[in-house]
């Protein structure tokens, strides 16, 4: 067993913590990032590998890539990235706003292959984390545990591992081989044989969902999906000009600063514009698609709306799902060989989290403006959590729309607390900073 001490330990190499690399590389290379490390349990940098199909686009901007809306004149930037490979001109000529989800992911990757002084580390699960306290009460640091039983130690942590696949209880008591979550659709989807007429089911009415049922179609080619939801019918993303203000990083000030009822209304009525909701041109291929079933009477689609599924059992050879039909209260019986679940994340803290949480006695989890965890008593260590409070810094937490300037917080007020060198200021309010310069931030919607 290994031991070794880091002054700032990121978990996750995910856009979240690529983009905290890039910001201490770029604002304080000398200080902090020469002292830093990320962790990723995986073997290498892979944006929602689940879900690279080959035409998936992204759904954000290139220009709100992991550090441009913070610093547009980075070498870190989209642009640069396309520059270095060869593309610039070809992705220019295209004339389009959103990447490939692919070449977001080979962004991404090529972010991580370009630090010079942060280190990042590959297949480095972590199991456990605990708080360290000297003498007095006051906390110090934190021990992180890797699952090849070494420790490593930090005065700053940094949490940015996502939130784990949602599989409804109904489909928890499934066998494996029957069950893909969208987030393992390429891999699992890869490893079945071509020839076999497959019954699939997705359940869904999300992105995930739709992309799933369109590319399951060509994955496997003499399957005959169905699709279920519970709602009335597949829609679009709610993407108007204004709605979409709400994912300016100024929004976050605004929305953390409100009454809790306003909270609520803000988010329940921006949830179409990033869940249960398709970009359009997703949608016309689907109806087209179905049409042209119907058309030519081939009879492979379905689509099942207003349907709950109550039940889910193995029989035999196959799956047999009980779906309630939410207008008339009728059950039917549907019987699969396979179902493609696209039903997001869970709502939940990471486990690892509240891990953590129990071990620092929390009874909530909460943070502060600058993400980071509100902890009991004197400290000098911190911990800041990123892409999962939507419900104290709004909807976009968990997109792309923020990680730039959301490193650029979480940058300076460690750096803050650096220079204030005592408990008070960690263990306090967040320490007021210098804004970032307006021309420094230009703001893109979507």
């Amino acid at each position: 067993m290994k031991h070794r001490d880091v002054e700032l330990l990121a978990i996750g190499a995910g856009p979240a913590n690529l983009a905290l690399a890039v910001a201490l590389e770029e604002l304080a290379p000398a200080r902090m990032a020469a002292d830093s490390l990320v962790i990723e349990q995986a073997d290498t940098v892979a944006w929602q590998p689940g879900m690279l199909l080959p035409e998936a686009q992204s759904q954000v901007s290139f220009l709100k890539d992991l550090v441009t809306l913070r610093n547009p004149r980075s070498r870190f930037s989209f642009v640069n990235y396309l520059h270095s490979v060869g593309r610039l001109s070809q992705f220019i000529n295209m004339g389009s706003l959103w990447p490939y989800r692919v070449e977001i992911s080979d962004y991404f990757k090529w972010v991580a292959d370009s630090l010079s002084r942060v280190r990042l580390e590959y297949s480095r699960r972590c199991t456990a984390v605990e708080p360290l306290r000297d003498a007095g009460g006051t906390l110090t640091g934190w021990l992180t545990h890797l699952a090849d039983g070494s420790t490593i130690g930090s005065r700053y942590l940094v949490v940015g591992i996502g939130r784990g696949a949602y599989v409804p209880e109904e489909f928890a008591g499934l066998p494996e081989r029957r069950v893909i979550h969208s987030t393992r659709y390429v891999q699992r989807i890869a490893e079945l044989p071509k020839t076999v007429p497959y019954r699939v089911v997705v359940i869904g009415s999300g992105q995930s969902a739709a992309e799933m049922f369109d590319a399951v179609q060509s994955d496997l080619p003499g399957c005959r999906p169905t699709m279920v939801m519970r709602s009335i019918g597949l829609k679009t993303y709610e993407n108007s000009k204004f709605t979409n203000e709400l994912y300016y990083p100024s929004a976050v000030d605004d929305f953390f600063g409100a009454r809790p009822e306003a909270r609520r209304q803000i988010l329940e009525e921006m949830h179409i514009t990033n869940y249960s909701g398709l970009n359009p041109e997703t949608l016309e291929k689907l109806y087209s698609t179905l049409y042209l079933d119907r058309l030519t009477g081939k009879g492979r689609l379905r689509v099942v709306t207003m349907n709950d599924v109550t039940s889910a059992r193995e029989d035999g050879d196959e799956v047999v799902l009980e779906l309630t039909d939410r207008r008339t209260g009728e059950i039917e019986e549907l019987r699969c060989d396979l179902v493609l679940l696209g039903t997001g994340f869970e709502h939940s803290m990471p486990s690892l989290v509240r891990g953590l949480a129990d071990a620092l006695g929390l009874e909530r989890i909460s943070v502060n403006r600058t993400y980071r965890l509100d902890v009991p008593g004197p400290a000098t260590a911190g911990c800041y959590l990123q892409g999962v409070n939507e419900a104290t810094h709004g909807i976009a937490d968990s997109l792309l729309s923020m990680q730039a300037v959301r490193a650029w917080e979480i940058t300076n007020d460690i750096l803050a607390g650096r220079a204030g060198g005592g408990s008070d200021r960690l263990a306090g309010e967040p320490v007021e900073s210098t804004p970032v310069p307006a021309a420094a931030v230009p703001v893109f919607a979507g």
